[in-house]
């Protein structure tokens, strides 16, 4: 083991010519990769490219009520909005309501159909308007919504995406 100086004059311990940090970042790297091979030989094998990350065999064994088939659940966070906008339409050109029930997304196209899942309640809803603008959160709810998930200020969900609109 050595030492030397780093650039601010601090020691630096040297094992084997690499910084104790670069030791750990590979020892990450092996664990995940470690993670990884566990995971293919146990079968759980990433979606197909070609269905928008939804596998077929899982997405056509759970199809919603309405034949609806979605991309794997995520999460994200989420807000909601309303008071102050009701009246207005939105980007998708819906009068906003106090019970108009719709989530707003910055780039999914208006009507893609989006599963919501939040503390054992479950939404299945399209994207009315554009938003949110506050950093960090992918979702608005409208106050319809947030009322079916019983939803209170801004969290984490889950979603997942309609497997024609979600992204290869």
């Amino acid at each position: 083991m050595t030492t030397g100086r780093n650039r601010y004059g601090r020691k630096d311990h040297r094992v084997h010519g690499r910084a104790t940090g670069e030791r750990l970042s590979r020892r990450l790297r092996g664990a995940a990769l470690f993670a990884a091979l566990v995971s293919l030989a146990l079968g759980t094998v990433p979606a197909q490219a070609g269905t928008g990350g939804a596998s077929s065999a899982t997405a056509e064994a759970t199809p919603t009520p309405g034949g609806i088939v979605f991309s794997p659940m995520r999460t994200a966070g989420a807000t909601w909005y309303g008071p102050g906008f009701y009246g207005h339409q939105t980007a998708c050109g819906e009068t906003l309501e106090p019970g108009t029930i719709g989530v707003a997304h910055r780039t999914l196209p208006c009507g893609a159909t989006v599963k919501l899942a939040y503390h054992g309640h479950t939404l299945v809803t399209q994207v009315i308007d554009r938003g949110p603008y506050t950093p960090g959160n992918a979702f608005d709810l409208t106050n319809g919504a947030r009322q079916a998930l019983e939803f209170n200020g801004s969290a984490r969900l889950h979603y997942a995406v309609a497997v024609q609109y979600a992204r290869p």
